[in-house]
């Protein structure tokens, strides 16, 4: 019986919520014994110290005067084909369709059959490419051609299955975060560095695109400050920041407002917040959300995409309609004001993230459907094995 797998990973490695799910789950699966090739144009960014379980092979693009743009699409194919022969790989991994997915159903082509392809959707591969009418055709052929898919939320799931008519069985396998990184810290000395004693510190944490809706962020914040002594950290950068510190200007909030830029370890500063922020049009999962709640933090969000999945409504956070700035600010306030309903909110969240949203749990999910599309029995060690929630 094999026990021992050989499995490819691709993803973006650099900051993004699809990298860092992919990265962990590389992580994970490598403490469990399996060994993980990462197989990308960086190295991953969360890949952190060295595990003799876990190989990086950088894919590189050779700019050739005749191509228009460097053909990094055929580099990935070539290096997944090449990695999986030297290496004897069982399968890979590859997270979005496009241009992982597609790559790697080469790749297999190169290498044979007896080469597996799991695909993880994410969100923009489906929600945004998948409308390109240029595109959708090689989206639906890369999921439909893969050995097995699966999609980080029910919502995107549905969302799949009615842009691209998809019949092909979709696993649900949501995100997840080791709870051996985040969990409520011990941040007084550090808190005091942003906000005095008296102060609530909201948080935001994004690419700053359009879809985020960060002004909003700053719209809230601005009505919740006028009740509450509170400062709003921003974490992350991207294409609205400008737009972003343009408003905060404009509002006078400048000194109680914080970037922070980009961040690698935000468990420190979501440990030293009161509230999350993410008022995002749309959102497949919402990793941090998910972040948050396993910080002890509450999150007052959207009502879109698969937040509803991750935030209970009125007991592990707050969910209001897009755009609807004046009710996220009174959850918001409400949570910041109401002792009780803070400590309850908290508790919830915690559970939510540590049970339902177990690493543990998730990470087995993934190792028994690799054996299944091997077409392998479990290995008991699997089955049996005790999942620390």
């Amino acid at each position: 019986m094999k026990e021992r797998l050989k499995i490819g990973i691709t993803c973006y490695p650099t900051l993004g919520g699809s990298g860092v799910v992919a990265t962990e789950l590389g992580k994970l699966l490598a403490e469990k014994g399996h060994e993980v090739h990462f197989i990308t144009h960086s190295m991953p960014f969360r890949l952190g110290k060295f595990d003799r379980n876990i190989f990086y092979h950088e894919v590189e693009v050779n700019d050739y005067y005749v191509f228009k743009y460097p053909p990094y699409d055929l580099s990935l194919a070539s290096k997944l084909a090449q990695v999986a022969q030297l290496e004897g790989l069982d399968l890979l991994h590859v997270h979005y369709a496009i241009p992982h997915a597609v790559c790697a159903l080469l790749a297999k082509q190169m290498v044979g059959n007896q080469l597996k392809v799991v695909t993880t959707l994410h969100g923009t591969d489906i929600t945004v490419l998948a409308q390109d009418e240029s595109l959708s055709d090689l989206i639906r052929f890369a999921i439909n051609q893969s050995d097995a898919v699966t999609a980080v939320s029910q919502d995107l799931i549905d969302e799949t299955r009615k842009l691209l008519s998809i019949d092909k069985p979709i696993d649900l396998a949501y995100n997840f975060v080791d709870k051996r990184v985040y969990y409520p810290r011990e941040v007084t000395a550090l808190r005091k560095e942003f906000a005095q004693p008296d102060e609530k510190i909201l948080i935001h944490i994004s690419n700053f695109r359009p879809v985020k809706r960060v002004t909003d962020v700053v719209e809230i914040f601005n009505q919740v400050s006028k009740d509450v002594p509170s400062r709003l950290l921003f974490v992350g950068e991207g294409p609205e920041l400008s737009k972003v510190l343009c408003r905060v200007k404009e509002l006078g909030l400048l000194d109680r407002v914080t970037f922070c830029g980009k961040q690698d370890d935000v468990a420190q500063l979501l440990s030293l917040s009161d509230v999350m922020l993410l008022p995002s049009e749309k959102e497949s999962f919402g990793l941090v959300a998910l972040e948050a709640m396993a910080c002890g933090v509450p999150t007052v969000a959207s009502n879109t995409g698969g937040i509803p999945e991750l935030i209970v409504h009125g007991e592990s956070g707050f969910l209001a309609d897009i755009g609807d700035i004046d009710q996220m600010a009174q959850y918001t306030k409400q949570l910041l004001t109401d002792t009780a309903l803070y400590e309850k909110v908290t508790e919830a969240c915690l559970y939510r993230a540590r049970y339902t949203f177990c690493n543990d749990l998730i990470t087995q999910q993934y190792e028994e459907m690799y054996y299944r599309v091997l077409g392998l029995p479990i290995p008991d060690e699997i089955k049996l094995r005790p999942l620390n929630c």
